[in-house]
Formats: structure tokens, sequence, C-alpha cells
């Protein structure tokens, strides 16, 4: 495999913005999806006993699921020149920002099922008291996020004089 670079959107220049793929979904619900299936299909048996609480139980099941479905599809992910910004949020939208000069760390991750349909999620660790940690859900396994945000991270330490001392 040829690691390959992000193919973002661009909203502003250098703006780069993502959006995790809906396969994540899929991956982040499994056992609800299942629960819902088994639900609708015990409810439409003959003489299921309390076929009607589970099908109201399976309707409620399936509004959950849109739920988070429409979630996940309103997550954007920004990574401007000088911040890195999480809008998120269904009826009561938010927005998470991380000054990209406050950033410490990266971790890459994969589960299994991630793993299969080609997903990974990236871990931005940073010194912000309200965002220590901003997972990056969804992004492709061969897109390379960290290398780019590295590079904006290493151009705001260095244009506001931020070095950093260890004490090894």
């Amino acid at each position: 495999m040829t690691p390959t670079t992000v193919q973002p959107t661009y909203t502003q220049p250098g703006t780069i913005q993502l959006r995790p793929r809906v396969v994540q979904f899929f991956i982040d619900n499994w056992p609800l999806l299942t629960l819902d299936l088994c639900g609708y299909t015990c409810a439409g048996m003959d003489g299921m006993p309390f076929m009607g609480l589970l099908l109201w139980l399976s309707v409620t099941v399936s509004l959950v699921l849109a739920y988070r479905f429409i979630y996940l599809k309103r997550m954007v992910y920004r990574i401007t020149s000088e911040q890195l910004i999480y809008e998120h949020g269904v009826i009561i939208r938010s927005s998470d920002y991380v000054e990209l000069y406050r950033v410490v760390d990266f971790a890459e991750r994969s589960n299994l099922l991630q793993q299969i349909c080609g997903l990974k999620t990236v871990s931005v660790y940073s010194g912000d008291r309200t965002t220590p940690r901003l997972d990056i859900i969804g992004v492709g396994i061969n897109e390379n996020l960290v290398p780019i945000i590295r590079e904006r991270v290493e151009q705001n330490k260095r244009r506001k004089g931020i070095y950093e001392i260890t004490n090894r």
C-alpha cells in the first residue's frame, strides 16, 4: 500500500475540512443495529409474546440510530493555519477549538472493524484545558493527516516563539 495524502475540501485558502466516513456509523453502532433488526424480526412473528413491546422498543432504537447517523453526518473537522476546529451537534451545534501551538502529541489507532473498512482514528493531544484530546474519527487509513497537522503545529510554534524544553 502506498500512503496517499488527504483529499481535503477547502473552505478558505489553506483550510482542510474533513468529515467522518459513513461506514464509521456502522462500525460504532453495529450492536444496536443488530439488536434493532432482531427486534423488528421478532415483533413480526405470529404468536410472539410481547409483540407490541418489541415493536415499540425497536422503533425507539431506530430513532436513536437515526439521531446518531445525523450527528455523524454533521460532524466537521477543520484544520486552519492556526486552529483545529471540531463542529458537532444536531439540535444544538457546538464548536471546539484547539490552538495548534498547544498540540503536544498525536496517536493513530484502528480497531478490527476499522481495519477491515480501511479507517482509523487520529487523536490529537494538546495543552488545552477544555479539549486535551480531540479524536478525528473515520479517517481513511491511507490518509497522512498527522504529518500535515504536525507541520502546521511547528509553523505556529515557530511563529509564536514557543520552544519545547524536555527534562530527560
